[in-house]
Order: structure tokens, then C-alpha cells, then sequence
């Protein structure tokens, strides 16, 4: 999200469209971000503004200069009316964020199977399809993508507190350790042999995104919030340990420690 929000002039608006609780940090940003959901959170922060229908947003034609669908796409009924009326509401010059699940993958498939479906009404099955389907819609040219892999953090045991027990149970013993030996051995047999074990989706980057894209895949998913970091990001702020038997990095937004891999080895990940 950093390099998406961090070009965006301050008090520029922003809409997080589809959000929950909110797809990032709003306090690391002096932007002015409109959160909107359907449902409004069980706990609602100060942030949340908005509770309406993506499909007939409530505001005003060219009001937003970027919006953020984080994950937001695959759970809307009515897709066409949403990319519609983001398209209405961004201002020209605006540039759009979208992350998806790639319905393929079998992190995915685990997510539906265990959360019985988990809201997700929409299933993309390849990136140039979601490419093609929002741009076509917004007009927004897209400037880049790149891989998501994922972390499982919907079996860490914090992320399953308040949810229905029903097929959870059946990951009752899943712990952190186990989570973060899952990940990284599914990410060593994706280099080695080629398979898609640890992919979960794409980001996208479409409209005014005014540098090049670095489709370099963001391997350090943290277990417990789930938060991706680059290479760059870790070094900076000496989250990694290279000494360890296994390295490890240190999540910098909730400090932690998961197996760490190197972005470089999964540029062809697809």
C-alpha cells in the first residue's frame, strides 16, 4: 500500500472501498480516506465514515483521487455496478488499487472450503482477466502487478477468534509455529518444482501510478497480521536475521518473527 498511497498529495482523498476495519493504516498517511463497507465493523473505529452499498456509492461525481479495493471485488454481487461507479466517482488523473484471490490456488480453495464459500461471489481464475475486466470498466490503463503469496494467517488461532467453530474445527490444532514451517516449505517446494502452493492472488496498480511498478513477489507474509514486506522495507529496518539456522525476518507492523525467504528466487512466479 505504501508505494501506492505514498505519491498522493497530502490531504488528497481517498476512498477504501469495501473495507471491514479498514485495508490499512490511516494514521501513517496525511491523506483524507473515506472508509466504506456494507456492513458497518462489530467495533467501529473512528476512521469508519460510511456504510452503503458499493454498487450505489454516495457521493459525488469526480470526488476521490485514488480508491483502494483490497480484497473487495470477489464479494460484490453486482461487480459491473461497482466498476461503474468507481469509475464515476475517481476523479480524472485518479488511480485505482485492487488485490484479488486467484480462485485456482489452494489457499484459496482451503479459505472457501473452510469459511464455506467466505463471502467470495466472484472467482478469478487468471490476472489477465481481472486486467481486462477493470480496465475495460474504468478505463484506467493497468501499470503494473504484482504476485500475492500468502501466509495462512486465517488459520492463526488470534484470526479465528468470534468465527463459527463449524469446518474450523478441523484446523483446531494449528498453531504459529506450524503456519509459518507451512508456508515456508510450500514456498521452497514452489521453487523447486514449479507448483503454486504458496500464491494466493495479484495486486494491481491501475490509472496514475507515477512510478514503474516492481513486480518483484513480497515472499515475507506474516503469519499473524498477514502483512507482506519487501526485501527492501526488512533491510532498512533490520528485520532480518541471516544468522539463524533458518533466517528470519521480524514483521515490522506487528513484530512477528516468521521463516524468511528471498523475493529475488519467485520473480517468475505467476
Amino acid at each position: 500500500m505504501r508505494e501506492f498511497l505514498g505519491h498522493l498529495a497530502p490531504g488528497a482523498r481517498v476512498l477504501d472501498l469495501g473495507c471491514g476495519r479498514g485495508s490499512f493504516p490511516a494514521a501513517a498517511y496525511p491523506l483524507r480516506i473515506v472508509r466504506m463497507d456494507v456492513v458497518r465493523p462489530p467495533a467501529d473505529p473512528a476512521a469508519f465514515a460510511v456504510q452503503a452499498d458499493a454498487a450505489r456509492l454516495p457521493f459525488r461525481d469526480a470526488c476521490f483521487e485514488a480508491i483502494v479495493a483490497n480484497h473487495s471485488l470477489e464479494h460484490f454481487v453486482d461487480l459491473a455496478a461497482v466498476l461503474a461507479e468507481i469509475r464515476r466517482v475517481l476523479k480524472p488523473g485518479g488511480s485505482l488499487f485492487v488485490s484479488v484471490p486467484d480462485a485456482t490456488t489452494w489457499s484459496d480453495r482451503l479459505y472457501r472450503f473452510l469459511a464455506r464459500r467466505g463471502g467470495h461471489v466472484n472467482r478469478f481464475r487468471s490476472a489477465a482477466e481481472v486486467e481486462r475486466l477493470v480496465s475495460e470498466s474504468t478505463g484506467l490503463p493497468c501499470r503494473g502487478r504484482r504476485v500475492l503469496f500468502t501466509s495462512l494467517a486465517f488459520l492463526h488461532p488470534e484470526n479465528r477468534q468470534g468465527r463459527r467453530a463449524g469446518r474450523l474445527l478441523l484446523v483446531a490444532g494449528v498453531g504459529e509455529r506450524t503456519l509459518k514451517w507451512t508456508t515456508w516449505l510450500a514456498r521452497k517446494l514452489d521453487r523447486r518444482l514449479g507448483t503454486r502452493l504458496s500464491i494466493y492472488g495479484w495486486v494491481f496498480y491501475f490509472g496514475a501510478v507515477p512510478e514503474r511498478v516492481d513486480a518483484t513477489p513480497w515472499t515475507n507474509v506474516c503469519v499473524r497480521c498477514g502483512a507482506a514486506h519487501p526485501f527492501s522495507r526488512l533491510a532498512a529496518e533490520g528485520a532480518i536475521n541471516l544468522e539463524a539456522w533458518i533466517a528470519e525476518f521480524r514483521c515490522p507492523d506487528c513484530g512477528t518473527w516468521g521463516l524468511y525467504t528471498n523475493d529475488a528466487d519467485y520473480r517468475d512466479a505467476t
